[in-house]
């Protein structure tokens, strides 16, 4: 007997499917999918060939799973969300392969969500209830509308605006600045100084402006460089993350900086139609520096706090 539940009005043809999964009424299971264990299946759920499922996925009534479909652990699927896997569709004309769509680990699709083919959820996002995904979504976003723009991330406080002075901040290494203002009947003046204000020798800048507010920057991290934000001009919303505490900020003013260490994972968003974003940073221009893949950056940020095995002189 199989250590896995099949409702009597269910077809599961597939014999791939991990112990404690439970597979509802007039749900269908091709032959070829792959289940994990400890998933759920409900009702009018169809599942073709060429699709993979990882543990614990839970997959609510009346949602279609397409060939190239890949939903890693804990990813949550709502009520009649629609996945597809090919950008040019032909009634009787099959591609060669179909596009790959992956939701990574823990992530969440809301009801009546639409995904178009060969994109990627990231771990922890949030898909809204309606919204309809034309790109790929960074790991913790939350992402809403038609087509879907990022509104937020998960497990990032509410945004602050900082208060007199620098500050730490929930991620390790990462500070706040209240810069020194002056403001006059002739204008305003913000000053910062470097070796004080910014902590590190200046070696290149750039700026960022004419952003629309639907596109998304960073998305990286540095092995060495440091970086100095401020918005010079309208206001930018920015999550720094060390892979183990996330936090997010709104710089909206010239005397309010944030400083990102080594191996902090910044994304900046939401760009008001005025932002100009001043970036101060460490180092020459690097490419071997970046690290771009978000998986990698919390592998390595983990093993650089890895307490010491036993026995081991850490010295």
């Amino acid at each position: 007997m199989p250590d896995y539940f099949v409702h009597p009005q269910a077809l599961c043809e597939s014999t791939a499917v991990g112990a404690g999964t439970r597979i509802w009424a007039f749900a269908h299971v091709l032959p070829g999918a792959r289940i994990g264990a400890d998933c759920n299946v409900c009702d009018h759920v169809f599942i073709e060939n060429d699709v993979w499922l990882a543990d614990r996925v839970t997959i609510k009534c009346g949602v279609q799973l397409w060939d190239g479909i890949r939903l890693e652990s804990d990813v949550f699927v709502g009520p009649n969300a629609t996945f597809s896997n090919d950008r040019f569709p032909r009634s009787r004309q099959r591609p060669e392969a179909f596009a790959r769509t992956v939701v990574r680990q823990g992530a969440s699709i809301g009801a009546n969500a639409t995904l178009l083919p060969g994109i990627t959820v990231g771990a922890q996002a949030m898909v809204g209830a309606g919204a309809v995904v034309t790109r790929s979504v960074p790991p913790k976003a939350i992402v809403v509308g038609n087509p879907a723009k990022i509104v937020g991330y998960v497990q990032a406080p509410g945004a602050k605006t900082g208060t007199p002075g620098p500050r730490p901040t929930g991620v390790d290494g990462v500070t706040l600045h209240h810069l020194h203002q002056v403001q006059d009947m002739r204008g305003s003046l913000s000053v910062a100084e470097f070796g004080s204000d910014v902590p590190f020798a200046v070696r290149r800048y750039f700026l960022v402006f004419d952003v629309p507010s639907m596109q998304v920057r960073g998305e990286h991290a540095h092995h060495q460089c440091r970086q100095f934000l401020v918005a010079v001009k309208g206001s930018v919303h920015v999550l720094a993350d060390d892979a183990r505490h996330s936090e997010e900020f709104i710089l909206d003013r010239p005397a309010l900086g944030l400083l990102l260490p080594p191996m902090t994972w910044s994304v900046q968003y939401r760009y008001s139609p005025d932002a100009v974003l001043l970036v101060l940073a460490s180092e020459h221009y690097d490419p071997e520096d970046y690290i771009r893949d978000y998986d990698r950056f919390v592998v390595l940020a983990r093993a650089l706090h890895r307490p010491p095995a036993a026995g081991i002189d850490s010295a």
